[in-house]
């Protein structure tokens, strides 16, 4: 597996924007990846981060139902990635000065 296919997309909730102060990070991974191989994802795309600690949850599919037909959403594997007091902040969000 590729590193730069192992990170998805960060999530963005309310929760995840309040932990942004204390250096956690919220980023939706591939169901395959484990621990250290995120770990080595976040430090190849972003420049300058060093990261502390890595947690996993993986969110298991939920039934939806449309009329009378049944599914499943997608299982989802969510990263909280804790940065080391000496890393650089993760720019989620560019903002371009006018």
């Amino acid at each position: 597996m590729n590193l730069y296919d192992v990170i998805k997309k960060p999530i963005i909730t309310e929760k995840s924007m309040t932990e942004l102060e204390a250096g956690k990070y919220v980023f939706e991974v591939d169901t395959r990846a484990h621990k250290l191989l995120i770990k080595q994802a976040v430090e190849a795309a972003f420049e300058g981060v060093k990261v502390a600690n890595v947690n996993t949850v993986t969110v298991k599919p939920k039934q939806k139902r449309v009329g009378r037909y049944v599914g499943y959403t997608n299982k989802v594997k969510k990263a909280i990635i804790t940065l080391t007091e000496d890393s650089k902040a993760i720019e989620l969000f560019a903002v371009e000065a006018e």
